[in-house]
């Protein structure tokens, strides 16, 4: 077997896109896709992302045959548990990588990227300049305030505030003083131990729901924050602890857009104001609330994040019949 893969990373956040290995899906919605690859294919997802070719914290994506009219092309994401409904940073990457294979028509100074991702199309405008692609921006599908200041009893932390929105996927948001954690003070293991115990307790106790389809609400992950959501022009931080405690090493695309659509709808930031986000790794998006809109029956936004994404390298993986390791393994 022979996998091929073009390796990128946004704000430090890896990216593996499979370019050749896989076997054709069959035709369908891209959430039927998602389900296909789930069920029958794993055993790929698992090579690629796990150890000895990739590692706990190893993100992926498979490029399919979309299926929205107008869509350039689709996606599905991968990660260390399995396939997530939207990932910012993979978007930005894909934005670059688009425009660099000549999958669009390459055009300056603005190229639009439209890409079919599980939650629906997400729109990515690359700067094109000189003939080569740089910063991406995307608009991504309606993001909503869920739930907004919810409170739970967490065993050794005691009572801690939390929303949780939608931006692609379902985040929870928690300020880190809670946890008695600072940025730049405190272990990154600190905050995914916090992060994980609050995302466990609520996947299962709080329900979730989505207008456009069941297989969008789950709880993704949550967001640590450094509490400045309030209405300025600081930067603030956080970090995304998701999928089965994996580290966002970037601001988290989708995270952004979740945290901007709880923001606006406490009045914390107003329509075409523009906040930076930053990783616990240093890296920064920038932020904006582009308009209003509808998802169902809440009130949403459509945010506007921008990021740049960088290529580390090009790959042919191969495996061997009788390699049982090299079929896939994590460290936990």
């Amino acid at each position: 077997m022979t996998l091929t893969v073009v390796d990128m990373h946004t704000g430090g956040e890896p990216l593996r896109i499979v370019t050749g290995g896989y076997p054709d899906i069959p035709k369908g919605t891209i959430l039927e896709k998602r389900a296909y690859v789930r069920d029958h294919l794993d055993h790929l997802r698992k090579l690629l992302i796990f150890e000895p070719r990739g590692h706990y914290d190893m993100y992926g994506a498979l490029l399919v045959e979309p299926d929205l009219p107008g869509a350039d092309l689709a996606v599905l994401f991968m990660h260390n548990e399995g396939y997530s409904t939207m990932c910012g940073h993979a978007i930005v990457a894909l934005g670059r990588y688009a425009v660099d294979e000549g999958l669009v028509a390459k055009q300056e100074p603005i190229t639009t990227v439209n890409i079919e991702a599980p939650c629906g199309l997400v729109v990515a405008s690359v700067e094109v300049r000189d003939g080569k692609a740089g910063a991406v921006s995307f608009e991504s599908v309606p993001a909503f305030l869920f739930a907004g200041g919810q409170t739970i009893e967490l065993a050794g932390h005691g009572t801690i505030g939390f929303d949780v929105a939608y931006g692609g996927a379902f985040y929870a948001l928690a300020d880190c003083h809670q946890f008695g954690l600072e940025f730049g003070r405190s272990r990154v293991r600190d905050f995914v131990d916090a992060a994980t115990a609050l995302t466990d307790r609520l996947k299962a106790e709080l329900p979730l729901s989505h207008p456009d389809h069941a297989d969008l609400a789950f709880l993704y992950g949550t967001i640590l924050t450094d509490g400045r959501d309030a209405f300025s022009s600081e930067v603030t931080k956080n970090i995304c602890v998701f999928a089965e405690a994996e580290v966002d090493r970037s601001p988290t695309g989708s995270g952004v857009t979740a945290r901007l659509a709880a923001m606006h709808a406490k009045g914390e930031i107003a329509i075409g104001q523009t906040r930076t986000f930053e990783s616990i790794a240093g890296s920064r998006f920038s932020g904006a609330v582009v308009r209003t809109a509808k998802a169902g029956p809440h009130e949403a936004i459509i945010a506007r994040v921008g990021g740049r994404a960088y290529y580390s390298g090009r790959t042919e993986f191969i495996v061997e019949a009788d390699d049982e390791l090299g079929r896939g393994f994590l460290l936990l």
